[in-house]
């Protein structure tokens, strides 16, 4: 009966190890698609954060842009309301010289 015992012991044992093993294995693989998840996932992260800063980048270029040609709208239109007072001026003169003579 001894040597069935130690069969069995022998069997068992190398049956825990190969599952030990295959277990082993196994969180092997999960460690390892995890890691993958976690690098997709900072990948995800760096691209949002980049995609934002140019968002940001393009957003003050625009605002810029609306301000220069605001700013030059309304040089604009002082120059025009200028060139409008002189030509009224001119008339006046030109009315009070005519009523001079």
């Amino acid at each position: 009966m001894k040597p069935t015992i130690l069969a069995l012991l022998a069997l068992s044992a190398v049956f825990t190890v190969s599952c030990n093993k295959e277990k082993a294995a196994i969180e092997d693989r999960k460690d390892a698609a995890q890691e993958a998840i976690e690098t997709r996932k900072d990948a995800v992260e760096d691209a949002a954060d980049a995609a934002k800063d140019t968002v940001d980048n393009t957003a003050d270029v625009n605002k810029a842009n609306i301000e220069a040609a605001k700013e030059a709208a309304q040089a604009q239109a002082d120059a025009d309301k200028a060139k409008v007072e002189a030509a009224a001026d001119a008339e006046k003169a030109k009315v009070d010289a005519q009523n001079n003579q």
